[in-house]
């Protein structure tokens, strides 16, 4: 007869060997590695993927696909966009360790082509698996007869996340350029820009996309600045924030800026894409928050089971950036056999379309695991440590070849 306590046991076995696991990681970390920079990728991250989840819906109509957002219908709901565009904090994040870690190959007497080639493989790897699956969707789909408004629908959600990669990539191929720009150089490009579009009405139509280069090159100088000792007393960070929030405020309430920090289809202007002078302002805030929150976040990530969480994180940041939308439409088309379901197919014009939209994010969450499981290996590449603590560290974090890189 099996023992009565076996069952209470096995929960509490769990519960030992995540913890002995979560110990081991932070055992295998080098006390050198700023954990402050992986927690806000981490957080970086997961506040993009859920803000996509909760503003983007695929409405089940007319036989086919489309795109819509609870930010048409309900704009009060604003603030959720304020909560989780966090862009600016990844490009903060981004020179910060572009920075650092062109310093140190030079340091070592690498080329610079070789650290650029490092940084990009790391980076584009993972490119490659998402394109090559929906060619083959997009084929499948075509063939079978779906409206091609669907599937334009489905290739653009899915492959949108692209144009932050590509703007990242290109920000890191400039590093030894713009390493040392002051961020107000690229600051009053996208001032003058949004002057001649908005206030002037002049100039050609393509203008605006200047600012997707020089609208995140604002955080991505801030975190090269970073990285160079500069910007470390709380008095910077407190000015990041709190004037970067008076000029958000001020260009929404006084200068005809949109509040929501996220494009809302079928909207005539949006603040993201291209960047706007408004969401470079609000981005400026966050840059300032993340920096005030830096010394909390160094001691948090030591707690073992939050380290390890960070980590699980940052071992497949752009694996989970690049295939959360295709999650998040796995499960919308999955549920399609089941009918029109309420939260995953119909209009987001109601509250009670938040509800049960949060009621779905743990699915979402689930495909997003399976596709992480499916193809992380593609971003972290073959490895081959030789110790028991490098192949816990190499398992989970990204890869590291100096003290200093991150």
């Amino acid at each position: 007869m099996a023992e009565p306590t076996r069952g209470p046991r096995a929960p509490r076995r769990a519960l030992h060997a995540l913890r002995h696991a979560a110990h081991r990681v932070d055992a295998a970390t080098p006390a050198s590695r700023d954990r402050a920079v992986d927690a806000l990728r981490a957080m970086a991250i997961l506040g993009v993927v859920l803000g996509h989840w909760l503003v983007t819906a695929l409405v089940a109509q007319d036989g086919g696909l489309h795109t819509a957002s609870p930010l048409q219908h309900m704009p009060w709901l604003a603030p959720v966009s304020w909560l989780f565009q966090t862009l600016a904090v990844f490009f903060l994040v981004g020179g910060q360790v572009a920075a650092r870690g062109l310093a140190s190959a030079r340091a070592r007497g690498d080329s610079y082509a070789d650290w650029l080639r490092g940084r990009l493989t790391r980076l584009l790897r993972p490119v490659a698996a998402l394109l090559t699956l929906w060619t083959v969707a997009g084929t499948a789909l075509l063939l079978t007869g779906t409206p091609l408004a669907t599937i334009h629908t489905l290739l653009k959600l899915a492959l949108s996340p692209l144009w932050f990669l590509l703007v990242l990539a290109a920000l890191t191929a400039v590093t030894p350029l713009v390493a040392r720009l002051h961020p107000l150089w690229p600051l009053a490009v996208v001032l003058h820009v949004d002057l001649l579009r908005f206030g002037l009405h002049l100039g050609p139509s393509w203008l605006g996309w200047v600012n997707l280069a020089a609208g995140w090159l604002v955080p991505y100088t801030l975190g090269a600045a970073r990285a160079r000792g500069e910007l470390r007393s709380r008095r910077s960070a407190w000015a990041l924030l709190l004037g970067g929030t008076a000029a958000t405020a001020a260009l929404v309430g006084c200068a005809g800026y949109l509040a929501s920090m996220v494009g809302v289809p079928g909207g005539a202007v949006s603040n993201l894409n291209p960047p706007t002078l408004a969401a470079v302002t609000f981005g400026l805030a966050q840059c300032g928050l993340a920096l005030l929150l830096g010394d909390r976040l160094r001691r948090t990530p030591a707690r073992p089971l939050a380290w390890a969480a960070v980590v699980l994180v940052n071992s497949s940041a752009m694996t989970v950036f690049l295939w959360h939308q295709t999650a998040m439409m796995a499960v919308t088309a999955t549920g399609l056999l089941a009918g029109r379901l309420p939260g995953l197919h119909t209009a987001p014009d109601s509250p009670v379309w938040v509800a049960y939209r949060l009621a779905w994010l743990p699915l979402f969450g689930l495909a997003l695991t399976v596709c992480r499981a499916a193809f992380r290996h593609h971003e972290q590449g073959p490895r081959r440590p030789r110790t028991r603590s490098s192949r816990v560290l190499h398992r989970h974090l990204p890869p590291r070849k100096s003290p200093h890189h991150a």
